[in-house]
């Protein structure tokens, strides 16, 4: 059967960028109120600066607690290569809040005390972490009382589904730390850099797991390699990204693609909203990239998809 797409309908389908920030409306049911998730280590003092920085933006709305042990540390963060044990120390605290239905996951990390303490993984990480774990559509908020790097503030938002009745997919968790200690590293090792950002690594990241989410599971490697690849090029990052750089990023969407992410339904809505959000969250950098050059990329992007599906059905696909 014929088929016939427009090329303006496919680049505002693929490029526009909607208004997306932390006003999204809370959800608010008995089972989605916001949790505050806080570090067994914790003097009480901290704990009530913790609280009180968390849920600053609630303005006296209700929430739960739980407090994260190192237990928690081993039992969703060692799986993936981390070494905790149950007495080890936890301050990194999270709060986490539902919003409404294609909202997406927005993060914040909050000063605590005026002092950002989260010296390494940055809010965008967070945001394509929590998108791997298969997290949907939330506002995260992250502090901590005393510096860390904050690799490990995840694991309370974990523990917080788990014991809610909705427990996350390890394997998914697992792909999820993997890829904060992947493209942490990475921004590390380019900080400072001409042409570099860190909310160009995510964004290629997230535009990267929606072009997988429209192939489905069955993507091979060659694909995902070649998706990366557009992705670096979209994003102008080809002059920083090192070769070694790159096959670090398709080695972690292929562990991505063996979780089972992207079976799920949601996978490619929420993967497609983060790239909105980072993008609108850092829009004097995408503005920039906003060149012709980038929309003939998409252009060969949208013609390779034609091809994959002219192969697969046997259909005619028409840019008209």
């Amino acid at each position: 059967m014929k088929k016939t797409f427009t090329l303006l309908t496919v680049l505002v389908m693929i490029s526009s960028i909607a208004f997306f920030s932390f006003k999204s409306t809370p959800v608010y049911a008995d089972d989605e109120t916001p949790v505050v998730t806080l570090g067994t280590s914790l003097t009480e003092s901290q704990k009530q600066g913790t609280i009180k920085t968390l849920t600053a933006s609630l303005n006296g709305g209700n929430y739960r607690t739980i407090t994260v042990t190192g237990s928690d540390l081993v039992k969703y963060l060692n799986p993936s290569g981390d070494n905790f044990i149950t007495s080890s120390r936890v301050w990194s605290s999270a709060m986490i809040q539902k919003t409404s239905s294609g909202s997406g996951i927005n993060v914040k990390i909050l000063d605590y005390n005026g002092e950002n303490n989260i010296t390494t993984i940055t809010a965008n990480q967070y945001k394509n972490a929590a998108v791997t774990a298969g997290i949907t559509d939330a506002n995260i908020y992250v502090t901590s009382a005393v510096p860390i790097d904050g690799s490990g503030a995840l694991a309370g938002v974990y523990a917080a589904y788990a014991k809610s009745g909705n427990a996350l997919n390890q394997k998914q968790i697992n792909a999820a730390q993997d890829e904060m200690s992947t493209l942490s590293g990475i921004t590390q090792a380019n900080k400072n850099k001409d042409g570099y950002s860190d909310s160009q690594l995510n964004n290629a990241v997230a535009g990267a797991k929606s072009d997988m989410a429209k192939i489905g599971n069955n993507i091979s490697d060659s694909q995902i390699r070649d998706i990366v690849n557009n992705q670096i090029k979209i994003n102008h990052l080809g002059n920083t990204i090192t070769n070694n750089q790159k096959t670090q990023i398709v080695n972690l969407l292929i562990e991505i693609r063996d979780s089972g992410a992207l079976k799920s339904r949601s996978f490619k809505q929420q993967a497609s909203a983060l790239s909105k959000n980072i993008q609108n969250s850092s829009k004097r950098i995408f503005d920039k990239l906003n060149t012709q050059e980038n929309r003939n990329w998409l252009q060969q992007i949208w013609q390779n998809i034609v091809n994959w599906f002219n192969g697969l059905f046997g259909g005619a696909i028409v840019l008209g």
